[in-house]
């Protein structure tokens, strides 16, 4: 796990290893999600690039009558 630190600025650095296996570029938008007392910090991908990400998934899901 890595610890980075708050710049006077409110700023922190993503390191290197986890910018690189998650692929964020500079200049990329991230989302921040706020939960309890936990921080998370989302990259937002292009809708085009999440084509066909579901690939595989099952839908044979049951349904409710009124939802068919």
């Amino acid at each position: 796990m890595e610890t980075v630190k708050v710049s006077p600025k409110f700023q922190v650095v993503i390191p290197r290893a986890v910018r690189e296996s998650m692929g964020i570029k500079a200049g990329q938008r991230i989302q921040v999600i706020q939960y309890d007392n936990c921080i998370e910090l989302v990259p937002v991908k292009p809708i085009k690039k999440m084509r066909g990400f579901l690939k595989g998934i099952n839908t044979t899901v049951p349904r409710e009558r009124d939802r068919v």
